[in-house]
C-alpha cells in the first residue's frame, strides 16, 4: 500500500504548534502597501491563528490531526491505547452475552 505524501507547499507556509494548532500569516501584507495605514500594516505583521473550517480543510492535505484556533484539546479524537482497545473489547464482549 502506497504511503500518503504531506503536502509540502502547505508546509513552507504554515506552523504547527505543539497542542495542535495552525498559525499562518496574515494576506495583503507583502506589496501594494502605500495606500494601507500604519495601524493596518502592523495588525497584519502579526500572524495569527487558523480557524477551525480551515483547519478541517488542512488537516486532509497534511494527513495530521489539527485543531483551530477556538478549539479545546478534547475536540481531537485520539486513537485509542492498547489497554482501553482491550477494555472496550472486553465490555463489548460482556454486553452481547
Amino acid at each position: 500500500m502506497p504511503k500518503n505524501k504531506t503536502h509540502k507547499a502547505l508546509l513552507k507556509r504554515i506552523r504547527i504548534t505543539k497542542s495542535g494548532k495552525v498559525r499562518h500569516n496574515k494576506s495583503g501584507y507583502k506589496h501594494l502597501r502605500s495606500h494601507k495605514s500604519a495601524d493596518r500594516l502592523r495588525r497584519l505583521r502579526r500572524g495569527s491563528m487558523m480557524s477551525s473550517s480551515n483547519t478541517r480543510r488542512l488537516s486532509k492535505l497534511l494527513f495530521r490531526r489539527l485543531r483551530g484556533k477556538n478549539q479545546p484539546r478534547s475536540a481531537i479524537r485520539r486513537s485509542p491505547s492498547p489497554a482501553q482497545r482491550a477494555e472496550m473489547r472486553a465490555k463489548a464482549r460482556e454486553a452481547a452475552s
